[in-house]
């Protein structure tokens, strides 16, 4: 097939939410023909992107500008004055609309593929197949939102968008040729409210061969570590509560301990919890993995989420021990005590992270089997090829159509 897909962001290997991006495209361009348009979303943070690797695989490749933004308080102000959705509408430009039009004046395609419900508002061919990869399922990331955050903007911010936002994802979800999803609740959920919608599991994953095992001299002892986008806001309100309801918690018994914060753009208050004892926070990093070797211990203590956490599969490549909220690993294929320990109250969180620091034994049992996870049931490689066979059963069912 020629595929003309379109990303909110640059693709990149280990670069956050563009990470699953970067590796299903490279999958689809492994069996068909791909032309990307995407999103310069690093004009904003100025940050340049390497695209070379991009420009191996993909058959086109041009990237948009997304130019001077309106702030972001200021743009979520004018959408709910607008009645639109913000998260629907902040991807939407013109010129975008403009790449789209000449590439199909130009050229036919047979399908275009969406990395994310935000770039399905574009005018496309009638005839065309439209694939939404979901990323989460954005409504119910709005609605956890709102119902985990206290009473002010914030949280009536979240129940408005939640409102605008379920309907027409919920909309454009129905309209799309396939839906691929990341994890088999998000894929029942869906299936429960759109019944007659074509859906397809597609783990996310994690290069086995990048992360992998370090040396154990590397290990800090008692170190633990949180990474993720801080100006991602289930990171920020993640790191903000444990450092609230556990970090004194864990210091009482354990005065070595020490925690460190990976991840781009912390935003103040974030910034602020390097000044506790024992915390670091990093900022922006070029690579994640010396610090997760470092690390005795990862944590993923969320509140709010959907789909499934990169950094955990990050984590269990890398062989680390992880605690995580049920929210956290929600959607993965984990067993707790078996790959994690699972732990929501902040008593048994502070309990579940002392226990493992004390216990190297069974940081290493579970490392072990978090590794063995990763490689048999998460590689990138095993995604890619379950996206090929979505794609194939379109194609199929299209012939049938026609």
């Amino acid at each position: 097939m020629k595929i003309l897909a379109l990303s909110p962001h640059i693709p990149a290997p280990m670069a956050g939410a563009s990470t699953r991006d970067y590796y299903l495209l490279k999958a689809l361009a492994s069996q068909h023909e791909v032309t990307l348009l995407t999103l310069d979303e690093s004009v904003i943070e100025g940050v340049a992107r390497n695209t070379g690797d991009l420009k191996q695989f993909v058959k086109g490749l041009q990237i948009i500008e997304s130019g001077p933004a309106l702030a972001k308080r200021q743009a979520q102000l004018q959408a709910a004055l607008s009645g639109q959705s913000y998260l629907l509408s902040r991807s939407i430009l013109p010129q975008m609309q403009e790449a789209i039009d000449a590439a199909f004046s130009r050229e036919t395609f047979d399908a275009v593929f969406c990395e994310s419900i935000m770039l399905t508002g574009y005018r496309l061919p009638p005839d065309v197949a439209l694939v939404i990869d979901e990323h989460n399922l954005e409504y119910e990331l709005c609605w956890r939102t709102y119902r985990q955050t206290r009473p002010g903007l914030r949280k009536l911010y979240s129940w408005l968008e939640a409102r605008k936002l379920q309907p027409e994802e919920l909309k454009r979800c129905r309209a799309a040729s396939q839906v691929l999803v990341t994890s088999e609740r998000e894929l029942l959920e869906l299936k429960r409210l759109a019944p007659a919608s074509v859906i397809a599991l597609v783990p996310n994953g994690v290069d086995t061969l990048f992360f992998q095992p370090p040396d154990p001299a590397e290990e800090k002892e008692q170190s633990i570590i949180y990474t993720g986008a801080m100006d991602y806001y289930p990171n920020t309100d993640a790191v903000l509560q444990f450092a609230s309801v556990c970090w004194p918690g864990i210091k009482a018994r354990l005065p070595g301990a020490t925690w460190m914060i990976v991840g781009k753009n912390p935003p103040p208050q974030v910034q602020r919890l390097g000044e506790f004892p024992g915390v670091t926070v990093t900022g922006s990093v070029v690579d994640v993995r010396p610090y997760l070797a470092q690390a005795a211990l990862a944590i993923a203590p969320l509140r709010i989420g959907s789909g499934t956490r990169l950094k955990i599969l990050e984590a269990f490549a890398m062989q680390k021990a992880v605690v995580s909220s049920k929210i956290g690993c929600e959607g993965l294929k984990v067993t707790d005590k078996a790959h994690l320990l699972v732990a929501d109250e902040p008593d048994h969180f502070i309990h579940a992270v002392v226990e493992l620091l004390e216990d190297a034994s069974a940081r290493e049992r579970l490392g072990q089997a978090g590794r063995k996870l990763a490689e048999s049931e998460y590689s990138w490689d095993a995604s890619g090829q379950r996206l090929i066979q979505a794609l194939a059963t379109l194609q199929i069912e299209n012939r049938k159509s026609e």
